[in-house]
C-alpha cells in the first residue's frame, strides 16, 4: 500500500533529518520533491498546494528553525499536516435511537458495492445488531444472487425485489421489512454504472427522497486515484453523502484517493475496504495513515489485527505455558497458523516501524516460501516431537527432512530460530488481564 509515494517521501524526509542546521533553501529543495512524489500520487494538484504551504508556514517558524533538530521538527509538522489533509478520526457508523438505522450505498459499478454491503452486515452482526441487507440493483445480471450468497454465508436476511418492482419501491418495501420485523439497521445495496449518467443519479436521488437515509456512504475504488476523487465530487454534488468508503486500499500503490477527498468533498473517511475478504473492513484513522503513508508502520492497527485474530483463552494459555518455559513447537506451529490468518507477510512487515524500508531492501515483496518450508517441517514431526524438541536426535532430523521435502540444515536453522523466539516471547509473558502482552505493545506505541 502507497509503497512507490513511501519510498519517495522516506528519502526525501532522511535528508532533512540528517541536517543539524536547516536553511530556507534547504526547505524549498526538500518541499520541491515531496510536492513531486505528491503529484506523481495523484493527489489532488490543489490539496498538494495547500499542503505544501502549510508546511513551509509552519517548518519556518521559530519553534522549528532555532530548535536544537530542525529536521526532525520538519517531519513532525508533515505527519501532522498529512493527519490534517485526512481529515478527523473516522466515527465508523452511529445508529440512531430508534431503529432501524437505514444505510443507502452508492457508487459506480466495480467500486465493490456488494461486497461492501456484506462486510457492513457483518460487521454489525459481530457488534449484536440485526441487520438486513436490501438488494437494490435490478439492473446488473446477478446482482441480486450476489447479494443472497452474501445473506447466506453471513446467515443474514436478504430483501429481495417482488416482480416489476423498482429500486424505489424496493428500497421503501426493504426498509419497511426492516421495522417490522426488528431489524437494527437496513443496508441498501443501490445499483452503479461504469460511468456517471442523467439515469443513474436520477434513481439514486429518488431513493433517498422517498427512504431518506440516515446514511449515505459513497463507495470508492482507491486504485482509481483522481477518478476516485471526482466521482466523489459528482455523487456530494447530487446527493450530499455523509461519509467515503474507499475500498481496495491494499492495492493502492499511489495513494491518490485517500489524501484528496477528504480535503476536496469535505466528507470524512468512514471505513476503509483492506481486501476481498469479509472481515477485511477496517476504522479509518488519519494519523495511522499518515504513519504508514511515512514509512512509521502502523503497530497499534497490527496489534488489533490479532487481538481480533486471537481468544482470551488462546492467550491465556500461551501466557501459561511461556511462564512454565513449556512453549513448544507444537505452540510455535499454533502461532504460524495463527499468523497466517492476520495477512500476508509483506503487509504485516509493512505494519512494523521501519518495515517499508526492509521491504525496499528486498525488492519490494517478501517470498512466504520460507514460511511454508516451516509448516512442512514441523507438520512431518511427530507429535511428541513436536511437545518435546529435546528427542529430535540426528536420525530423527534425518526423518523430517525427508518427509518434509526439505534438507537437515532447514530442519537445524527450524530448531535453532525456535529456541531463539521461545527466549524472545518469554519476556512478553508478564503481567495480568485480558491481552497484556498485546496492551504492553500497545503502551508503546500510544
Amino acid at each position: 500500500m502507497f509503497e512507490s509515494l513511501t519510498s519517495k517521501l522516506d528519502a526525501v524526509l532522511k535528508k532533512f533529518k540528517g541536517r543539524g542546521i536547516l536553511t530556507e533553501k534547504d526547505l524549498d529543495e526538500g518541499l520541491r520533491e515531496v510536492r513531486l512524489a505528491l503529484l506523481e500520487a495523484d493527489v489532488n494538484f490543489r490539496v498538494v498546494k495547500s499542503f505544501i504551504e502549510k508546511v513551509k508556514e509552519r517548518a519556518m517558524g521559530r519553534e522549528v528553525m532555532e530548535s536544537l533538530s530542525p529536521g526532525q521538527q520538519v517531519v513532525k509538522v508533515v505527519y501532522e499536516e498529512l493527519c490534517s489533509v485526512m481529515g478527523e478520526k473516522g466515527k465508523g457508523i452511529p445508529l440512531v435511537p430508534n431503529p432501524p438505522t437505514v444505510i443507502m450505498l452508492a457508487g459506480l459499478q466495480g467500486s465493490g458495492k456488494t461486497t461492501t454491503a456484506g462486510k457492513l452486515a457483518r460487521m454489525f452482526r459481530q457488534d449484536g445488531r440485526k441487520a438486513l441487507l436490501v438488494a437494490a440493483d435490478i439492473r446488473r445480471p446477478a446482482a441480486v444472487r450476489q447479494l443472497e450468497v452474501l445473506g447466506e454465508g453471513l446467515k443474514v436476511p436478504v430483501f429481495t425485489p417482488g416482480a416489476g418492482k423498482d429500486a424505489v419501491a424496493v428500497c421503501r418495501e426493504g426498509v419497511e421489512y426492516g421495522q417490522k420485523y426488528g431489524h437494527d439497521v437496513v443496508i441498501l445495496d443501490t445499483a452503479g454504472r461504469l460511468h456517471i449518467d442523467e439515469d443513474l443519479m436520477k434513481e439514486l436521488v429518488s431513493i433517498k427522497d422517498k427512504v431518506r437515509p440516515h446514511e449515505i456512504l459513497l463507495v470508492v475504488d482507491a486504485m482509481t486515484g483522481q477518478d476516485a476523487v471526482n466521482i466523489a465530487t459528482h455523487f456530494n454534488g447530487a446527493l450530499d453523502i455523509t461519509g467515503v468508503i474507499l475500498t481496495k486500499l491494499d492495492g493502492d500503490a499511489r495513494g491518490g484517493a485517500v489524501l484528496s477527498i477528504r480535503q476536496v468533498t469535505g466528507k470524512p473517511i468512514r471505513l476503509l475496504g483492506m481486501g476481498e475478504k469479509l472481515d477485511q473492513l477496517e476504522p479509518f484513522f488519519p494519523d495511522r495513515m499518515a504513519s504508514r503513508i511515512l514509512g512509521m508502520g502502523d503497530v497499534l492497527s497490527l496489534i488489533e489485527k490479532a487481538e481480533r485474530t486471537y481468544s482470551l483463552e488462546e492467550v491465556e494459555n500461551l501466557k501459561g505455558n511461556l511462564k512454565g518455559n513449556n512453549f513448544t513447537l507444537e505452540d510455535f506451529r499454533t502461532q504460524l497458523k495463527q499468523m497466517k490468518k492476520l495477512g500476508s507477510l509483506v503487509d504485516l512487515i509493512a505494519m512494523i516501524p521501519g518495515g517499508s524500508r526492509m521491504l525496499q531492501k528486498a525488492g519490494g515483496d517478501i517470498p512466504e516460501d520460507g514460511l511454508k518450508h516451516v509448516e512442512a517441517i514441523m507438520n512431518s514431526m511427530t507429535l511428541r516431537e513436536r511437545r518435546d524438541h529435546t528427542i529430535i536426535d540426528g536420525s530423527r532430523r534425518r526423518r523430517i527432512a525427508k518427509g518434509s521435502g526439505t534438507r537437515v540444515e532447514e530442519v537445524n536453522r527450524l530448531l535453532k530460530q525456535f529456541l531463539q523466539t521461545r527466549k524472545m516471547v518469554k519476556s512478553l509473558a508478564g503481567g495480568k488481564g485480558k491481552f497484556s502482552m498485546m496492551q504492553k505493545a500497545r503502551s508503546l506505541f500510544s
